[in-house]
Order: structure tokens, then C-alpha cells, then sequence
């Protein structure tokens, strides 16, 4: 469950997906596994973590029969490379390779 392109890959490689929940509907998606006995892998979207849901809280607590963990978001930005292997790639390649937007 998370945003639309989170939401995409899972669902190409299988996984059912909830694309851009509202938290009502998040909520409901646990309640439904735990009411049914379910055995669950549960990927969301960073974000959700932080919701004050009543379910997202009680299975984080129990553990279990449904795992829950978190993937950061998928944004357009690349990631920001800060280690001494990223510094001597961008001294021997250029800023474009380690950073697309400091080049523009």
C-alpha cells in the first residue's frame, strides 16, 4: 500500500496493491487480514507508518501472523550519494553522473 508508482512495481511482480489509500481504507485492509486469520507480508509506503491508525498500532505491537515494515517513497529525485566512493565517481565522471540536477 503507498503511492501509485510503489504501488505499480509490487502489483508487476504480483502483489496485491492498494495505490494511494486514504487511511480509512488502510485501516480496513488490516482489519480484514487479522480478522480472517491471515498470514500477511505488508509493505507501506514510509509515510503511512505515521498514521494514526488503530490496526497499523496493534499489529506492530503483536508481530506475528502479519508482518508490517515500511519502504521509503519512490520520488523523481535521485538519491544524494554522500560516501568517499560517490566523491571519487563524481571527481572521475562528472557531477551528472552521481547527481542529474546539479548539472542543469
Amino acid at each position: 500500500m503507498g503511492s501509485h508508482s510503489l504501488a505499480d512495481g509490487f502489483r508487476l511482480i504480483g502483489f496485491e496493491t492498494h495505490a494511494d489509500p486514504e487511511p480509512g481504507d488502510v485501516n480496513r485492509v488490516l482489519r480484514d487480514l487479522q480478522r480472517g486469520r491471515d498470514s500477511a507480508f505488508v509493505i507501506l509506503d514510509d509515510a503511512m507508518m505515521d498514521w494514526d491508525l488503530p490496526m497499523l498500532a496493534q499489529l506492530r505491537r503483536e508481530g506475528g501472523r502479519i508482518i508490517v515494515v515500511s519502504l521509503p517513497p519512490l520520488e523523481s529525485q535521485p538519491p544524494q550519494l554522500t560516501s568517499d566512493v560517490a566523491a571519487r565517481l563524481q571527481n572521475l565522471f562528472g557531477a551528472a553522473t552521481i547527481s542529474p540536477e546539479e548539472s542543469t
